[in-house]
């Protein structure tokens, strides 16, 4: 845990705090202060240190507020002063602000890292067209602004002119930084690392990706776990039952069955201070904020507590196909060269007549026939024949007429053999897209292309699959493009060829099935299901609002991997929960009852609560440096 030692206020707190043990144990090793100067003494440090908790403590009383934890204080220290307890009296409320600050400490370094991003943001900007400094907020979209080397970027933006590595950890949680130039989209919160650059702004500064994570971060907080909520229902409830429990073990023994005043007004004193419920109260907060900075740092964007305590009872993941498992970009994947044809001018002559073509599938032929080394034929007289394939001539390759497409295309103008329709009918089984060329006699060759599977969709899957977490796809993809990738990641259970209104459909059936589910999606056409899921995940969500409006939980990269990290930190953090909360209840049940018998100690038991508070504070705090299981 990192204390603010250089907090001048904390620094006061911890020496008045040594103080006040120090002249504690004298007082116990029979060394007092000389009279009349004790009361002062620790009347003072009583003044100066606890002032706030007394007076709160007695605008509750005046309120009848008996659930106040404050109260619980005032009326320790004040039945301590007339005990002429006077350094016990010191000790209980020093301790009690050092416990409440803290409290205050854990919480805020939960929230240290997004606090640490926020003062790292630019309060101005320079506007190219103003030749000025201008503050962010006054800055309008479509502003040109430049931004030098080792500059925070202020606003989300498109590169107009340079280039640069862009590290985006503070958005995605990758470590890598990214090449960018110019088209290319950045954001607000990034580093540009070593080029000067100009951007074009898309975004106010209120309406930046960065703006909206830190907004739903800190709104995260209103999101709170069901643990969180039954904590703060049942410290109200608890104070006043304390209250009540004392004032029976001091009347009681008193009045009922004479026995000494003082001592059990020190009993009754004692098991106030043993029963705040410091460690009980902040035992949740702390652990769950650590948990979602965790997430944050990684990544992934989480909208509350509640959504980490559901993370850990998920029993199914439903996935979509492209976008989440997939890249959603087409691949080469196999090249099938027939009657002579060699491979290099299968791929050059099929490149050199997509050359032109915008088409997705081209694009990536003309990818792959570029990293074997080959380049694509120069073509003329370049022809699109809409929804079936193209046209070009090619003097390079046998003929001067190429054609390439789909294989009922190449069949209007040649015989196709059975040899090209088994290995078309072979692609089709497995999921892929066959783009068949001709030469303008004969079918030269044919090449398979296949939505590229992401390396960490294999791992991921797998570790969910090892936490008893059944797997299912549902996708909008054919049902045998969607059966093929199931296969090779190992899902099971698949569902192909669905609408959007179809995985809603879904998703039902299967919170029937499972009761807690969660779904993972791109954001946009999942939206339906990610909102009936328990938990929706969208993958890829930097820079698009949809994802992160719609989601629970916004994952800024495509890291697959991060969702069974999440579970296993959801898991880890309800663990953490569960400890922090029956430490402290198991502490203060042995004090309570050593109270109710007589032989409890008001300096061991109000060191006992601040001890345990500080306990469950450290623990929870490890909860930031729970990480990922490497593949």
């Amino acid at each position: 845990m990192n204390l603010p030692l250089k907090d001048k206020k904390f620094i006061f707190l911890l020496l008045c705090v040594t103080i006040v043990i120090i002249l504690e144990i004298l007082s116990l090793l029979g060394i007092h202060l000389p009279m009349p100067y004790e009361p002062f003494v620790f009347s003072a440090f009583i003044i100066i240190i606890g002032h706030e908790v007394i007076l709160k403590g007695l605008q509750s009383l005046l309120k009848l507020n008996f659930s106040s934890i404050n109260l619980l204080m005032t009326i320790a220290v004040i039945a301590a002063l007339y005990l002429g307890q006077y350094p016990e009296a010191a000790v209980v409320i020093v301790l009690y602000v050092l416990g409440e600050r803290l409290e205050d400490i854990g919480l805020e370094n939960s929230k240290s890292a997004l606090n640490k991003l926020i003062k790292s943001i630019p309060k101005t900007a320079f506007v190219k067209t103003e030749n000025k400094e201008i503050p962010i907020e006054e800055i309008e979209t479509g502003s040109i602004i430049q931004i030098k080397a080792g500059e925070i970027i202020p606003l989300d933006g498109e590169i107009t002119w340079g280039t640069s590595l862009i590290d985006e950890s503070a958005i995605t949680g990758e470590p890598i930084a990214k090449d960018k130039q110019p088209g290319d989209t950045v954001f607000a919160g990034t580093l540009n690392s070593n080029g000067f650059i100009e951007i074009k702004t898309t975004k106010r500064s209120t309406d930046t990706t960065f703006a909206k994570i830190i907004q739903l971060t800190f709104e995260s907080g209103a999101a709170r776990s069901e643990t969180q909520k039954f904590i703060q229902r049942f410290s109200k409830l608890y104070t006043p039952i304390v209250i009540g429990i004392a004032l029976l073990i001091f009347i009681i023994p008193v009045f009922l069955l004479q026995l000494d005043f003082d001592h059990w007004l020190q009993q009754a004193v004692t098991l106030l201070v043993i029963a705040c419920p410091c460690a009980l109260v902040i035992s949740t907060p702390v652990a769950i904020y650590a948990a979602i900075g965790n997430a944050s740092a990684k990544g992934a964007l989480v909208k509350g507590g509640k959504y980490i305590e559901a993370l850990a009872d998920i029993q199914a993941v439903a996935m979509d196909k492209t976008r989440t498992i997939t890249y959603g970009n087409p691949v080469v994947s196999d090249v099938f060269p027939l009657v002579g044809t060699s491979r290099q001018e299968l791929l050059s002559c099929a490149a050199g007549a997509e050359l032109f073509s915008e088409h997705p599938l081209a694009q990536a032929i003309i990818k792959a026939t570029r990293e074997e080394g080959f380049q694509p034929q120069t073509a003329k007289d370049f022809k699109t024949v809409i929804g079936k394939g193209a046209i070009a001539k090619m003097e390079a390759c046998r003929t001067d007429t190429v054609m390439i497409g789909k294989l009922d295309f190449i069949r209007e103008y040649n015989t196709i053999s059975e040899e090209v329709e088994s290995i078309v009918a072979k692609l089709s089984g497995e999921g892929k897209t066959s783009v068949v060329i001709s030469f303008g006699k004969e079918v030269n060759g044919i090449i398979g292309l296949t939505d590229e599977i992401k390396p960490d969709s294999y791992d991921a899957i797998k570790q969910l699959q090892e936490q008893n977490i059944s797997v299912i796809m549902l996708t909008g993809d054919s049902e045998k493009a969607a059966h093929y990738v199931a296969r090779k990641v190992g899902i099971t259970k698949t569902f192909g060829g669905l609408l959007p209104e179809q995985k809603s459909e879904e998703i039902k059936a299967l919170l029937q099935q499972y009761d807690k589910i969660a779904m993972v999606g791109d954001g946009i056409n999942d939206a339906p299901a990610l909102a009936l899921s328990t938990v929706g995940i969208a993958m890829g969500a930097a820079g698009s609002d949809t994802a992160i409006e719609t989601a629970n939980i916004a994952l800024m990269n495509d890291q697959l991997s991060l969702i069974p990290f999440l579970v296993r930190l959801g898991k880890k953090t309800i663990k953490q929960i569960k400890i922090n909360t029956f430490g402290a209840i198991i502490t203060k049940l042995i004090f309570i009852l050593l109270a109710v018998f007589g032989y409890s100690n008001l300096v061991l038991a109000i060191a006992a609560d601040v001890g345990v508070t500080l306990i469950v504070i450290i623990f929870s705090l490890n909860l930031m440096r729970f990480e990922k299981v490497k593949p």
